[in-house]
């Protein structure tokens, strides 16, 4: 898949949570492609912490802004708080080591030849 379908696949959504205002989690943000690209990227700027789920993600943007999430979508999401949780900015967690090494193998075959012609250039040690 090329670094362009990357982009119109992408999907982000911000979730916000007031126990005094809302039963649940509301979704106050959500967005694909481009804008999903620059939510991500101020989000990071921002130091706020991400998570990525793509499958989450495709149901979340289905709903309206404002909406709170469904029940059915609890758990996922009390998962997502959790990790936060034990989230220490500038240092990688497990979820984002996988999901690195998860990439890495990605291009690694959607480009074998390459890979191959750079592992024959390499000199032996």
């Amino acid at each position: 898949m090329s670094k362009f379908n990357d982009v119109l696949n992408k999907k982000a959504v911000a979730l916000s949570y007031d126990e005094n205002k809302n039963a649940a989690p509301i979704i106050v943000a959500s967005g694909m492609g481009y804008v999903a690209e620059k939510m991500v990227e101020v989000a990071r700027e921002s130091g706020v912490p991400i998570y990525e789920d793509n499958s989450l993600a495709t149901m979340l943007t289905q709903l309206n802004l404002g909406a709170e999430i469904p029940t059915e979508l609890y758990q996922a999401i009390i998962d997502i708080y959790v990790y936060f949780l034990n989230y220490v900015p500038g240092k990688k967690n497990e979820k984002q080591i996988e999901n690195e090494k998860e990439k890495e193998n990605e291009e690694a075959s959607e480009y074998p030849e390459e890979n191959e012609a750079e592992i024959k250039e390499s000199p032996a040690p």
